[in-house]
């Protein structure tokens, strides 16, 4: 009796019992709070505060309530505070949880449908076309918004593309999984919007879509190619009609990436780099194109299992329009505008201190202004 107790206590041991499953539901909380703001350059040395609530729930369908192979995910947003770039004055932006609403807002809410055993998956609803699309997990660090997306395709639309702080409805599909081949695709409606300004968010496709898709390899080292459009034309950055109203223009772009790891395993100390490159129309956003580059250092204190630091580069292309455009306001024209961050991250319990600094060299695209030199302090808080 007590061998055959042994034994099922063994076998207990070795497999996963009921409560060591995966949750049905996960959520989590996260409240950032950052000020930030020049220190040379720019047209006044002044911080600003402002922060971002990110809630979100995510489910099993599948054990929720039966529906085999789909998840759910639903991701509500708050942000509040100032526009640091108000004193910055780039072109680009310094920060990436800046708004220019104040809001409250339904950010995200997908159903996930996977497919052939788990190959492929499709996934539809409110969905940040960022998440997945022109990202590179090795910039995450970084603050400066050219780091999350490319300008040139970030200063697309109607109200800008499916990225934060606006979403709209999309369906995206994928082939592939986390390792080795993979190609994914999304339609989005052109006009993203918030649900709570009825006006804002496009339902359908009323004012055209934005098609995109991406192919690559993902491994130690990942390597992708994408490709969007718009469907409808959108308005030229300087042409107008006989009217006065802007000119309509294709607007379409690509990019390229890459990102892995250069040294270390996921247990100890280990560094990684990426590099994007992108390219766009020219004539419905100001930038022709850009590249970003960087490092990305995890445990850069061996006593520290959460320290990191990072340094990245980025440069956005000004388009030939645009430069035209400052010439007509009095000021010269820059090529570019670039930019160099640094940043060191730590967590102490729930909490996680950020410091950062950034230089913006031509900022606004403008030959004649100083090069701003911005600093920073990021307060990250686990709420769950």
């Amino acid at each position: 009796m007590n061998a055959t107790l042994v034994a099922l206590a063994a076998a207990t041991i070795s497999s996963p019992s009921l409560a060591e499953e995966a949750p049905i539901w996960t959520h989590d909380v996260v409240y950032t709070a950052d000020v930030i703001g020049p220190v040379r350059g720019g047209l006044a040395k002044s911080g600003r505060y402002l922060d971002n609530l990110d809630v979100t729930l995510d489910g099993d369908l599948e054990r929720a309530v039966g529906w085999k192979g789909a998840t759910v995910h639903a991701y509500v947003l708050n942000n509040m505070g100032g526009r640091p770039n108000d004193v910055v004055a780039t072109l680009q932006g310094v920060d990436n949880i800046e708004v220019s609403r104040e809001r409250l807002r339904l950010y995200e809410l997908w159903i996930e449908q996977s497919l052939a055993g788990g190959a492929a998956s499709i996934r539809a609803g409110l969905y940040d076309l960022n998440s997945e699309f022109y990202t590179t997990e090795a910039s995450d660090l970084l603050i400066a918004p050219p780091f999350g997306i490319g300008s040139e395709l970030a200063s697309t639309g109607p109200n800008g593309p499916s990225i934060f702080p606006l979403t709209a409805m999309a369906v995206r599909v994928r082939a592939g999984g986390e390792t080795g081949g993979y190609a994914q695709a999304a339609v989005l409606s052109a006009k993203a919007g918030a649900f709570d300004a009825p006006g804002d968010l496009q339902r359908g496709l009323d004012r055209g879509a934005i098609l995109i898709g991406e192919a690559g390899h993902s491994g130690r080292v990942r390597l992708a190619a994408g490709a969007w459009t718009y469907t409808d034309r959108q308005e030229d950055v300087r042409d107008v009609t006989v009217a006065g109203d802007p000119e309509r223009s294709s607007a379409y772009g690509g990019y390229v990436l890459g990102e892995g790891r250069i040294f270390g395993e996921d247990d100890a100390s280990r560094g990684s780099a990426f590099v994007r490159l992108g390219l766009s129309d020219g004539d419905t956003s100001p930038f022709r194109g850009g590249w970003q580059a960087g490092l990305r250092w995890d445990q850069v204190v061996a006593s520290r299992p959460d320290s990191a630091f990072s340094i990245g580069l980025h440069q956005g292309w000004l388009s030939k329009k645009h430069r035209a455009n400052i010439r007509d306001t009095g000021a010269a024209p820059s090529k570019a505008e670039s930019g160099l961050e640094i940043t060191y991250s730590d967590t102490i319990g729930r909490v996680t201190l950020q410091p950062d600094l950034q230089f913006v060299r031509h900022p606004g695209g403008e030959r004649g202004r100083k090069t701003a030199i911005v600093a920073g302090m990021r307060v990250s808080i686990d709420l769950d």
